[in-house]
Formats: C-alpha cells, sequence, structure tokens
C-alpha cells in the first residue's frame, strides 16, 4: 500500500456550486468564466421554465433538480451536499469571474482550512458606478449555510481575503424588477422567527433603499442597530451611508445630521460617509435657502474629505468614485454655483481622472 502523499503534495477537488432559477444567458457566461479553473461544475436548479438546464449541461455542469421550499439556505446545502468536494467555490447565475482564476486553481494545493472571501463587484446600470462587497465565497467542503434570505456560511474558521473578483448583474435596473418583491417577503417571514436578528432588518432596510421605499428603510436600519450586540459588523458602514441617504430622501434632514453628528468619529475614514453627509446638506440647503450660507461650508469640508480620504474599497458597500472623481464633479457644481470658476475648473479636471 502507498503512503498518503504528504498535505502539500495533495490535490483537493474544487467544484463551483451554483443554485438556478431561470438563469438564461447568465448562466453560459458564470459557467464559462469558471470552467477552467475548477474540477467539476455542479448546477442545482429550482424549478427553471426557461433552458437553464440546457444551458448548464452544455457547458460541461452536473444537474440536479431541487423542490423549492422557500429557503436560501436549504437549496444552497442541498448544492453542496451534491457537490461533496474538499473546496467549494459558490456563484449565482448573475454572477461571473472577471479576475483571480489562478488563485482558485492553486486552491487544490491547498488544505480546506479557512474561508475565502472576494470581491463581488455589482454592476449598478448604465451611467452608475459599480459598488463592491467582500462575501464569503469560497468554502471548505464541510462548510454549510445558514439562514432563509440573504444567508450566510456558518463556521468558526478563519477568513482570509483572496484576490479573486467578480461581476455581478443582479442590481441592474430590469434584474432588480424582476425579482421585486421576492426577497422583502422572505425576509418579513424571517423576522416572524427571529424577530432580534439585527442582520435580517439590516437586510430588509437594504431591500426596501433599493426599491425606493425610504421610510420603511430607515424604520428597518434603526431596528437593526437597536438589536447589535458584540463588535460592529462590517455591514454596519453600508447600513449608516444607506440611512442618510434615505432620511434625506424622506425630507428628514435634521435627523439624518444628527446620526452624522454622532457617528462621526467611527467613519473618519470613510469617503462614502463623507461624501453622504455632502450630499444630505446639499439638499437641506435647497430645501432651506436660509440655511444655504451654514451649510455651504460644511459642504465643501465633506467633499473634500472625500477627495483628501482617496477610495477605501474595503468598507462594506464603498462605491467606486466616491472617494475621487464623484466627489470632484459635485465640489465642481458647488464651486460653480457659488461662484468660484478656476476651483470649479480643477474639480472637473479632477473628476476627469476617472
Amino acid at each position: 500500500m502507498s503512503a498518503e502523499p504528504p498535505p502539500a503534495a495533495r490535490a483537493w477537488r474544487t467544484a463551483l456550486v451554483m443554485i438556478v432559477r431561470d438563469g438564461g444567458a447568465g448562466l453560459s457566461r458564470a459557467l464559462a468564466s469558471m470552467a477552467p479553473w475548477v474540477d467539476e461544475m455542479v448546477v442545482l436548479d429550482t424549478g427553471s421554465i426557461d433552458d437553464s438546464v440546457a444551458r448548464a449541461r452544455a457547458a460541461g455542469a452536473r444537474v440536479a433538480h431541487f423542490t423549492w421550499v422557500n429557503d436560501f439556505s436549504a437549496a444552497r446545502n442541498a448544492a453542496l451536499d451534491l457537490a461533496g468536494a474538499d473546496w467549494h467555490i459558490v456563484l449565482d447565475a448573475d454572477e461571473w469571474l472577471i479576475d483571480g482564476g489562478p488563485v482558485l486553481a492553486a486552491l487544490r494545493q491547498q488544505a480546506p482550512d479557512h474561508v475565502g472571501r472576494i470581491e463581488v463587484d455589482s454592476d449598478q446600470g448604465e451611467g452608475q458606478d459599480s459598488a463592491p462587497s467582500w462575501l464569503s465565497r469560497v468554502l471548505p467542503g464541510a462548510v454549510r449555510y445558514r439562514g432563509r434570505v440573504h444567508e450566510q456560511p456558518a463556521h468558526t474558521l478563519p477568513v482570509r481575503p483572496l484576490a479573486v473578483r467578480l461581476g455581478h448583474a443582479g442590481y441592474r435596473p430590469a434584474a432588480l424588477a424582476a425579482k421585486a418583491g421576492r426577497n422583502a417577503t422572505l425576509l418579513q417571514a424571517a423576522l416572524h422567527e427571529q424577530p432580534q436578528d439585527a442582520y435580517l432588518w439590516y437586510q430588509l432596510g437594504k431591500d426596501h433603499d433599493v426599491y425606493e421605499r425610504w421610510a420603511e428603510a430607515v424604520d428597518a436600519f434603526n431596528q437593526a442597530e437597536q438589536h447589535l450586540a458584540g463588535a460592529a459588523p462590517a455591514w454596519l458602514h453600508d447600513l449608516t451611508v444607506r440611512r442618510l441617504h434615505a432620511l434625506k430622501r424622506c425630507g428628514r434632514h435634521a435627523e439624518a445630521f444628527e446620526q452624522a453628528r454622532q457617528g462621526l468619529e467611527r467613519w473618519q475614514q470613510s469617503p462614502d460617509f463623507f461624501f453622504a453627509l455632502g450630499d444630505l446638506l446639499l439638499d437641506w440647503a435647497a430645501e432651506q435657502p436660509a440655511l444655504a450660507p451654514e451649510l455651504i461650508p460644511m459642504i465643501e469640508d465633506a467633499w473634500q474629505r472625500c477627495l483628501a480620504l482617496g477610495e477605501h474599497p474595503e468598507h462594506e458597500g464603498a462605491v467606486r468614485g466616491r472617494g475621487s472623481h464623484l466627489a470632484a464633479g459635485n465640489l465642481a457644481l458647488l464651486y460653480d454655483l457659488v461662484g468660484r470658476p478656476t476651483d470649479a475648473a480643477h474639480c472637473r479636471q479632477l473628476a476627469a481622472q476617472r
């Protein structure tokens, strides 16, 4: 009997794992982008009526079927059980690999003793800047999901950043319209079972925010913050910035400004926070012109802080450009408004360097 090869020489098996319903052309793109870098591709179909099954098989994936039970974790865990690999790389049909294929291929020589956190770069639609998130999508074989919706891998393993980047089309307007109401219904059901779960409240607020239900978003974000326990989660940054915007859209400027004042120390390294603050103050000045002389210097300072900080993509929910060209463009418009053409021209030059 031959001896077990040393760990460094062992080939650990990798698998792409997906749950899919009506993935369409996006599914073909996702599978084509991943095929060169994994040992197997596993697709669990949850009730497609389009050609997703045929597309998956044509791309070389192993396909199985699952009866949908309004529980994303149940579907994801069934797909993971089906794959049974040492490493599982989890994608959705509206995602695709942009960079990092060799990093994924190298997992074959790495023991599955940690969870990999990768960048998911969400396309917001034409004319909008992309918004990256850093998500745990590279999982050791034994790790499984928990949560009916916005499910999370449950584990106690160390989490390591990997130089892997996915594109994501799920926030484009057409994609959002197609799934409107789905997540909110599941989140409400989950909150009925776990009414003190801060993360579920945050996700419900985010869903309200995405679909422009501003007052409901504020209420859900406030509930999330009230139920926080222990160390601040990474998503608190995204909650804070989204809530400032939602309060602005509700016309609750003074309330938003007070929340920003209270969060100033925590978020002093966040260009997204200061970008949202400047936007809030500008809207307030437009609504109450008598306050403009007091607010305009604060608006300028907020957006100048964005430029001084530069980009900080490590913050959850960070939007590219808020530490550079987006802030510079806003400053140019502000300087036009207050009659400072030289400063406006300089900021336009900065904005053009995107």
